[in-house]
């Protein structure tokens, strides 16, 4: 392999690696069951709504987080969780089998998934 094809090769490997490491945290976060589910908890549901959560982390996120930059400095940060649960509400307004169980189910929900995507990636030697 030469080595562009190398290195695009390790960028779909990393890319299919997050999203079902991402998969993973979205669904033991489902099976706890604060703040978030699904109907029904299938594998490919879950896979839909952990692209989804990648796409919307990649695309809206970062806005949301520069517009909120003031709050978000006066709050020490801690308004990046609500950040987090506004981008699962986005995610499960474009997933048809995510359901959230309302903003403190959801802000929860963000903490938890936040938790667990940690220990995944640190597990899995994904951490950055």
């Amino acid at each position: 392999m030469t080595n562009r094809r190398c290195s695009v090769y390790h960028a779909r490997m990393n890319f299919i690696v997050t999203w079902l490491l991402n998969a993973a945290a979205l669904w033991l976060t489902a099976l706890i069951g604060i703040g978030i589910r699904f109907n029904p908890l299938t594998f490919g549901s879950v896979l839909l709504a952990a692209l989804i959560l990648g796409l919307v982390n990649a695309l809206i996120r970062p806005l949301m987080i520069v517009l909120t930059l003031p709050i978000n400095i006066v709050t020490l940060g801690l308004f990046t969780l609500v950040i987090n649960a506004l981008v699962l509400y986005i995610v499960a307004w474009l997933t048809p089998a995510m359901q959230i169980t309302g903003f403190w189910g959801a802000l929860l929900a963000a903490i938890i998934l936040s938790i667990i995507s940690a220990i995944l990636s640190w597990v899995f030697g994904r951490a950055s």
